[in-house]
């Protein structure tokens, strides 16, 4: 007599629910990448890129031979291997400009759309693309102006994507890195590159081509970041805040020089400048024609901020000649104390669109510490 068997059916009822559940998670896989969702999801910090242009997102024309802006956010991110394997990552598409081309008015819609952004609870932080030549500003305007305390991460590059080996996919990798990090997260603004975390009140661009262009002077780099490691080197000493207004109002810069007469400054004043800069030398002394400028301007209720040509050490009233440290200060002049001239500009321009602001509490802004 045959011997009857059921492991057929047996067998095919369990081949049937091998297959559904094989096939069941190759289409969770699929979604997921198609998606670009990490299946570990809730274990990385969400984090956005918000893309304004740049070096990082140049490519050469062939008609030209200069870097223009030719690549996207999404394009940047394909460009970092392994960038999904360290954060959920939103790319933002602010614009596509050099750096050289930014203003304030553009950093302040940066700062406003950074800010709404970031409100959303689900992200953990941001990354800022942005070109060198003003990035260090760019930095200091969001670190001086964002209501968010989330971790805000400016990166970019010194070379383009066409080079022989660009510099940013590693940079915008070490940013995301850092922008997610528990380490960092109370730094405020910062910039990275070229594996240095810098605070946005110190750092500096201090060479035209070399990829360790950044540097933050006596003060020292924040952090730097090793592998997948954010290593902390320094604190942020001082932060300032200004509120966001909606106008900003015009604020020239200029550099005193050998044999300056101050007739640039006092067309300045006659032609609508609210807020004046000058660059002076050493610890921020001037001559005395420019020293009679500045009088002309204090006296039509302009703030002038005194900063000086010289890369490192504060301003400090020290000198009492004619438009030495300590007669500018009797005068009613503003030090920049440790801020450059740059960046000084730019908070008096937040200071003086204020309502209710006056000199001393200008003067508390500039206060180094």
């Amino acid at each position: 007599m045959k011997k009857e068997t059921l492991c057929f059916p047996q067998s095919s009822i369990f081949c049937i629910l091998v297959i559904c559940i094989i096939s069941f998670y190759n289409f969770t896989a699929r979604a997921a990448l198609k998606n670009n969702i990490n299946l570990n999801k809730s274990q990385l910090p969400n984090i956005v890129v918000l893309t304004t242009g740049g070096t990082i997102a140049e490519k050469i024309d062939p008609a030209t031979g200069g870097a223009v802006p030719a690549v996207s956010g999404n394009d940047l991110i394909a460009a970092v291997p392994g960038l999904e394997k360290i954060a959920n990552i939103s790319v933002v598409e602010f614009c596509n400009i050099d750096s050289s081309q930014m203003t304030p008015a553009i950093w302040r819609n940066i700062s406003i759309k950074a800010d709404k952004i970031l409100k959303n609870p689900a992200i953990d932080g941001m990354v800022i693309t942005h070109g060198t030549d003003t990035m260090a500003e760019g930095a200091f305007f969001l670190e001086t102006t964002l209501k968010s305390t989330k971790p805000v991460v400016f990166t970019g590059a010194m070379r383009s994507a066409s080079d022989l080996s660009p510099d940013g996919p590693a940079n915008l990798y070490n940013a995301v890195l850092q922008a997610g990090s528990q380490v960092a997260k109370d730094w405020g603004v910062t910039l990275v590159l070229n594996q240095y975390i810098n605070s946005a009140r110190y750092v500096i661009k201090d060479n035209t081509t070399n990829v360790q262009t950044f540097d933050s002077g006596d003060y020292g780099y924040l952090g730097y970041i090793v592998g997948k490691k954010v290593i902390p080197l320094n604190l942020v000493l001082v932060k300032r805040k200004v509120p966001l207004t909606k106008q900003l109002p015009e604020v020239p810069l200029f550099f005193s020089y050998a044999g300056d007469n101050g007739r640039h400054i006092r067309h300045a004043v006659d032609t609508g400048a609210k807020g004046l800069v000058v660059i002076g030398v050493g610890a921020g002394n001037v001559n005395e024609e420019v020293f009679k400028a500045i009088k002309y301007a204090l006296s039509k209720n302009i703030p002038v901020v005194a900063g000086s040509r010289v890369r490192h050490g504060g301003i400090y009233a020290l000198y009492g000649d004619k438009g030495g440290g300590t007669t500018l200060v009797s005068a009613g002049v503003i030090l920049s104390g440790d801020l450059s001239p740059f960046k000084a500009r730019l908070l008096l321009m937040l200071a003086i669109a204020q309502k209710d602001m006056t000199i001393k509490k200008i003067k508390e802004l500039f206060k180094m510490k």
